[in-house]
């Protein structure tokens, strides 16, 4: 029996009468049917704003990257249950795994930077507060808080798990419910994910929303607090960003949209060198790959004229060696298109690209498939293109077959490669393989303008390159014009895209307060326990020390010195310091760090654990010789990591606000100390 997938929305499965068949990409035959039944949209935008928004603010920053890194583990224990069914797809273990793991990862990177980087709160301080007036009682920063909406996710077939991590994990930090939609083609391995999260019960009510099939009328019923992100065709995104209540409404939309990416073999690179190699290889990783089914993916080879016979000759004979079939038998290494939709338009736009140019490898029966029953299945011969004249043919940058498909083209010097990289109208990607830095520094910068990121490969970043074609959590995916103008990812910038920022303006105190973040100038608390006394939970933003203070002597100069082996001319030459901008011997800036931490801390055991780094170190006003400095340590935040140590005792994070003074109360260093402080047994 043919299973009905069913979309998931007010918190139930709906859906039970078969409606479009879809078919598998490896033989064709019926595995699923979407449901006929038409979905309430007013139900589902209802229910992620009255049940999903408050249940998400119930939680922090920091417990929702607590839950995200919960449902990846709880994934991937459960990772072999999505790689069975996304066989159907067409694509190989490989394939599956850039989907498959690729995405649960992204859940993991996203539950990391969440918890390094975010506070314990639902207020974002975007410091430092800078002061608006003379006599310090007016200031002003930026917050980022949550928007108050729902984000609508639309994404393309062919990574239907991937595709909805990658924009669920940053939307989640940010406490926008999602409602997903993915292709309908591979929709059924979105739906057993879902259904998989929905079982781990880790997720919030109302946070994630399915739908299966259409969003009908779902734009139109979204305000100026909600978001709408999109994969697939730039044709597609067109169409979906005019949208009248999009537009009335300014409701966000960000794109991402096929590109046709490329890679340019730099002038300096021989066919002797490792460089000509790496090239070929990445080539053709990319053609094949999810069978060239990647937004990412190399479609535009572009190589100096005198080498383009040995380009060809290495690629085809790569290209030969690839197995086409059934990823379950053994030795196949690329699999099938995701459906005969994709198979049809693929060939429709190679003949549109052989129009005028070669095939060098590939076309129309060229295909020899291994396993059984795959005759009608999807698939799609490697092919590669020779374009002679790219200047002078459109064709080649504006027709994309979104396949195993790519155009090698012939250039003339570095600067008419960069010129036949920017013809495709702004890509995701673009690869530089070269040995020589000066061509990197040369061509980068004028690639970047282009180019959502630009890979640089040579011998030496091989050894670890994740490749042309791969989108890391860390670094921005996105380009501008055709593939979309919108970015995704990028860290925490990408949980930054769905807050609203907000410019603060009033007194310290009050900025303080909003932020959660000491603000200079603002009101402090001393008391007589000393505030490294204090545990975790007892201590309170504004916790303050003035310490007492120390004269610097010569003999402080000349110990540092010795202790450190920094004997710089400002600190020993008497008659050299003259002649500078001080005029005089100065302290080491590090011995007033230390200095300062002298005077600070408090030696006994205590709650501080450990001191692990520095942050906005800054050396204001010289210290000479008979200068008296003391020093204000003030909580400045805290972030309750849900760390334990040894004993099981939990532990939190702790900022500390320091500034170091002279005798005449000008600010000669400030910093912020960072330190791990135990909780209460």
């Amino acid at each position: 029996m043919v299973h009905t997938l069913q979309s998931f929305i007010g918190g139930r499965w709906q859906g039970k009468e078969a409606a479009t068949a879809l078919h598998s990409a490896l033989d064709n035959r019926v595995i699923y049917h979407t449901h006929a039944e038409q979905i309430d949209f007013a139900e589902a935008v209802h229910y992620g704003r009255k049940t999903g928004i408050p249940a998400l603010m119930k939680l922090d920053f920091q417990t929702r990257a607590q839950r995200l890194k919960a449902l990846a583990t709880y994934l991937m224990e459960r990772k072999e249950e999505l790689y069975a069914i996304s066989h159907l797809t067409g694509a190989t273990r490989p394939d599956s795994w850039v989907d498959v793991e690729g995405g649960i990862g992204t859940l993991f990177a996203y539950a990391s930077m969440g918890s390094r980087e975010l506070p314990s709160s639902n207020v974002l301080h975007e410091g430092p507060a800078m002061a608006l007036g003379k006599r310090g009682g007016f200031s002003g920063t930026h917050i980022l808080v949550p928007r108050g909406g729902i984000a609508v996710h639309i994404n393309a077939f062919n990574f239907p798990i991937w595709g909805l991590l990658e924009k669920f994990a940053p939307s989640f930090l940010a406490a926008m419910p999602c409602i997903g939609k993915p292709a309908s083609a591979t929709s059924y391995l979105t739906e057993a994910l879902i259904r998989m999260i929905n079982e781990s019960g880790l997720l919030p009510e109302g946070a994630l929303q399915l739908v299966i099939g259409s969003t009908g009328d779902l734009l139109d019923r979204l305000g100026g607090a909600d978001a709408v992100t999109f994969t697939g065709s730039a044709d597609t995104a067109a169409k979906l960003r005019a949208n009248r209540n999009l537009i009335a409404n300014s409701v966000p939309f960000t794109a991402e949209a096929d590109s046709l990416n490329c890679a340019i073999l730099a002038p300096d690179v021989t066919p002797d060198d490792p460089e000509f190699d790496l090239f070929v290889k990445e080539v053709q990783r990319e053609m094949t790959t999810k069978a060239g089914q990647k937004c990412t993916a190399v479609r535009r080879i572009i190589v100096p004229r005198q080498h383009a016979d040995a380009v060809a000759d290495k690629l085809r004979e790569r290209l030969a060696k690839v197995v086409v079939g059934d990823p379950s038998v053994e030795g196949v290494r690329m699999g099938a298109l995701a459906s005969k939709d994709q198979q049809r338009d693929v060939a429709e736009r190679v003949a549109q690209l052989a129009q005028g140019n070669e095939i060098l490898f590939g076309g129309a029966g060229a295909l020899k498939l291994v396993g059984e029953g795959v005759e009608n299945g999807s698939f799609f011969a490697p092919t590669l293109l020779l374009c002679r004249n790219a200047l002078s043919n459109d064709a080649v940058h504006d027709v994309e077959a979104f396949g195993p498909v790519s155009t090698m083209m012939t250039y003339d010097g570095i600067d008419e490669a960069l010129e036949l990289a920017a013809r495709g109208k702004g890509s995701l990607v673009s690869s530089l393989i070269t040995k020589d830095p000066a061509i990197a520094a040369y061509a980068v910068p004028i690639a970047a303008a282009s180019h959502g990121r630009v890979h640089v490969l040579d011998r030496e970043s091989s050894v670890d390159s994740t490749g042309h074609g791969s989108p890391l959590p860390q670094l921005k995916h996105g380009g501008p014009g055709r593939a979309g103008g919108g970015e995704e990812l990028g860290g925490i910038r990408a949980v930054r895209h769905f807050l609203q920022r907000a410019a603060v303006q009033g007194s310290p105190t009050m900025l303080s307060a909003i932020t959660g973040e000491y603000v200079r100038g603002g009101a402090v608390r001393e008391s007589d326990v000393h505030p490294f006394r204090k545990c975790f939970e007892d201590l309170q933003m504004g916790d303050s020390l003035l310490t007492h203070r120390r004269t610097v002597s010569e003999a402080d100069i000349v110990n540092f010195g010795g202790i450190s082996g920094d004997y710089f001319y400002m600190h020993f030459d008497e008659i050299a310091a003259k002649d500078t901008q001080f005029g005089k011997r100065i302290a080491h800036g590090y011995f007033v760090l230390s200095a300062a931490a002298g005077l600070f801390v408090s030696p006994a055991p205590g709650p501080v654990l450990a001191n692990y780094g520095l942050d906005n170190l800054r050396f204001i006003t010289p210290v000479a010789i008979g200068d008296t400095i003391r020093a204000r340590l003030t909580c400045k935040r805290k972030v309750d990591r849900n760390r334990t140590d040894d004993q099981g005792r939990g532990q939190g994070v702790v900022a500390w606000d320091v500034q170091v003074t002279n005798q005449n109360d000008e600010l000669v260093a400030s910093y912020d100390i960072l330190t791990l402080v135990s909780k209460r047994a």
